[in-house]
């Protein structure tokens, strides 16, 4: 191999491992927003179902101290009740997730941007250091034929 070659070799190698430290980084990163999200989702939820829990099991100890269909009656507004508080906290945990989840992926999304713009100036770095080259290479060539050019204009005089 030449000391082009080796050069050229090199700078993809070093290039190739940049950019799998940034993808480790970012999946890393990743990883880490979409877990805490999981674990937050998770806790959430899991209130949400022991309030329910604990308020349904309130109430079957009240509807199990009744001792007659007057007693029954007068818990009926109180099982409604605690159906539609059920209800709510359910309804409110999921638009709580929602929420939460919007907001990490909009933190993935961001990280994804920066990453795109960051690739994108690198290949435009890139691009202008392989014009630069192409440049001074055609450049040198089209001396060299000049020269060339002169030399063998020189010789027919």
């Amino acid at each position: 191999m030449n000391q082009v070659n080796v050069e050229q070799f090199n700078q993809f190698n070093d290039q190739f491992a940049s950019a799998s430290r940034q993808f480790a980084d970012t999946a890393g990163q990743v990883s880490r927003l979409a877990l805490g999200n999981a674990e937050q989702v998770f806790g959430v939820q899991l209130a949400a179902i022991e309030q329910n829990v604990n308020a349904t099991f309130a109430f079957w100890g009240q509807l199990a101290e009744a001792r007659d269909v007057d007693g029954l009656k007068s818990l009926w507004p109180t099982g409604v009740q605690v159906a539609r508080e059920n209800v709510q906290r359910a309804l409110s945990a999921g638009q709580d997730v929602i929420g939460r989840t919007l907001k990490t992926n909009e933190a993935i999304g961001q990280i994804a941007k920066g990453q795109f713009e960051r690739a994108t100036a690198q290949a435009k770095d890139v691009a202008a250091q392989v014009n630069d080259q192409v440049n001074k290479a055609a450049n040198t060539a089209a001396d060299q034929v000049n020269a060339q050019f002169n030399k063998a204009a020189k010789n027919s005089k």
